[in-house]
């Protein structure tokens, strides 16, 4: 083959490589723009858009720009109609942000039942390695869905990475009501995280002395 046909062929052919890689980004960059909208109506509880953007290939599974997987901007925000429609487009129920939160834990830390018990039904997990549902509802004194997860078959002495427990945080909060709750269900009322603190020992530091005494009848020492 002639050199100056050879040179043409060669040509051609990266002008064809340089126009895919252009309609390479030309589709991301539209993707982009595509999901940052849907974040945007994820957030505001924008259903109709939701679904709308959906529908045109927004993935139900797009994080923001902190982090967030959509699912978990919606749970945090109560929005119910579209964790309803991220799940219904199957989303990833127990997808974590960049802290390890799933959606449930942040609906049980703002002690949203309806979307905690949504989100359950889709599969959602009770437990969690590292903070737990039920510690982020102890944290809140949200005692329904507390006593929901429990039936639910969460861990009720499960442990923080530093070893603090639903009870413990019940206590460092000054959530009585969900202190007596939790002994009442079994909680290891002797348990100590990684710096040795019992839940005792916080609520003596807190001057909660009805939490104390009341970790004192169920056997608390120290």
């Amino acid at each position: 083959m002639p050199v100056h046909m050879r040179i043409d062929r060669r040509f051609r052919r990266a002008r064809w490589l340089a126009a895919l890689a252009s309609l390479a980004t030309f589709v991301q960059a539209g993707a982009a723009a595509l999901d940052e909208d849907f974040l945007i109506a994820v957030a505001n509880d924008r259903v109709a858009q939701v679904r709308d953007f959906l529908a045109r290939g927004a993935d139900p599974n797009a994080v923001d720009a902190i982090g967030d997987p959509a699912l978990v901007v919606a749970a945090r925000a109560g929005n119910a109609n579209t964790v309803e429609a991220l799940l219904a487009a199957r989303a990833n129920v127990n997808g974590h942000n960049r802290f390890g939160d799933t959606a449930i834990m942040v609906a049980a830390l703002s002690g949203n039942l309806p979307i905690v018990r949504l989100l359950r039904a889709r599969g959602a997990s009770v437990e969690n390695a590292g903070w737990t549902p039920l510690i982020y509802a102890a944290t809140g004194g949200h005692d329904a869905v507390v006593g929901y997860l429990l039936a639910e078959g969460a861990s009720i002495n499960a442990a923080s990475p530093n070893g603090t427990t639903a009870l413990m945080m019940a206590v460092r909060e000054g959530k009585g009501a969900t202190v007596e709750l939790l002994i009442g269900k079994g909680a290891d009322v002797n348990h100590r995280n990684q710096n040795g603190a019992s839940a005792l020992e916080w609520a003596l530091r807190g001057n909660e002395k009805k939490m104390a005494e009341q970790l004192r009848r169920a056997g608390a020492r120290g």
